[in-house]
């Protein structure tokens, strides 16, 4: 079986989300049971309005979150006039990190749901700030904007780089990573996060680390040891880590951000399988079919920093 403990050191990994304060929560991703509703409401910023996405004086915002940038968005967004948000988690994890303003937890029963969410709450922008792995739920955002005639913005960190010394084995998809791991070493340290454990559950012979906020359920490896814990993480945290589990290849997503583990494994030579970001909506297979909105307002732009995600919000508002 399994075992679960906690290190003396923090060095967490979740759900392929690095960076401080990561968190496991991929907002609005659609499941089982649809829509849990609005839970965890707080600090709201008033009542409703008539016309299209007007909210009082302002602008009705959902942000799709679950991640640091998600949460520093609802945060900027706090001390602008005429900025009213909702942020939107998934509900994966039994504690999670809340952003500030407004807060829904739960799916919203696939494009259908999303676009009658849109709607009903009367959003005027819509900013994808769910994880760069959320690949349905990008998709399910990009066709119910259209559909909802709502403005669209991705904030999307870069990928990682990588460096001189690095020792990197790029792969499109967990299955691959599973394949080529027996290749590269006997201790396997997965930061792919908890969900995706099961992808490795056949690969035998192997020893793995796993490290997540929240244990991961089976089917996992049988040789596997699970850390619980959250970031931030240091350089000398992923050291020791690598060293005290004498780690010879390290499993990873391309998730973009703070990555110390990555430092840490081109200090110690430790070969890197990193997993390639899926493709974004439009680039890969065909999205979900339904009608669109001929709306012109309609726009999808992407940006990688908080400013520029809050410039394209208040430009909304002034107009």
């Amino acid at each position: 079986m399994p075992d679960l403990s906690r290190p003396d050191a923090g060095d967490p990994d979740v759900a392929g989300h690095d960076g401080p304060g990561g968190d496991p929560d991929v907002a609005g991703r659609d499941g089982p049971g649809g829509d849990s509703g609005l839970a965890g409401r707080h600090d709201s910023g008033g009542g409703s309005d008539a016309d299209g996405g007007l909210f009082g004086a302002g602008l009705r915002v959902l942000i799709l979150g679950g991640t640091s940038e998600g949460r520093a968005l609802a945060a900027a967004c706090a001390g602008v006039a005429g900025l009213h948000v909702t942020s939107s988690l998934a509900g994966r994890t039994s504690a999670p990190l809340l952003p500030a303003g407004e807060l829904r937890v739960g799916g919203f029963g696939g494009v259908d749901g999303l676009t009658s969410y849109l709607r009903s709450e009367r959003i005027g922008a819509v900013v994808d700030a769910t994880h760069p792995f959320a690949a349905t739920m990008s998709a399910h955002a990009t066709v119910a904007a259209a559909r909802a005639g709502v403005p669209l913005l991705v904030l999307r960190r870069p990928g990682f780089v990588a460096r001189p010394g690095d020792d990197w084995h790029r792969v499109p998809s967990l299955a691959a990573a599973a394949e080529l791991v027996p290749a590269l070493g006997q201790r396997v340290f997965l930061t792919t996060g908890r969900q995706s454990i099961a992808a490795f559950a056949g690969v035998g012979g192997r020893w793995f680390l796993s490290r997540s906020v929240e244990p991961p359920r089976p089917p996992v490896p049988p040789r596997l040891e699970v850390v619980l814990d959250r970031g931030p993480f240091t350089v000398e945290g992923e050291r020791a880590l690598l060293d005290r589990y004498r780690i010879d290849v390290l499993v990873t997503k391309d998730s973009g951000g703070p990555a110390p583990k990555l430092d840490a494994a081109r200090e110690r030579g430790i070969p890197v399988v990193m997993i390639d970001r899926p493709p974004p909506p439009g680039h890969g297979p065909p999205l979900p079919s339904g009608p669109t909105s001929t709306n012109p307002v309609v726009a999808t732009e992407t940006v990688a920093t908080i400013p520029a995600a809050l410039a394209w919000l208040t430009a909304r508002v002034a107009n």
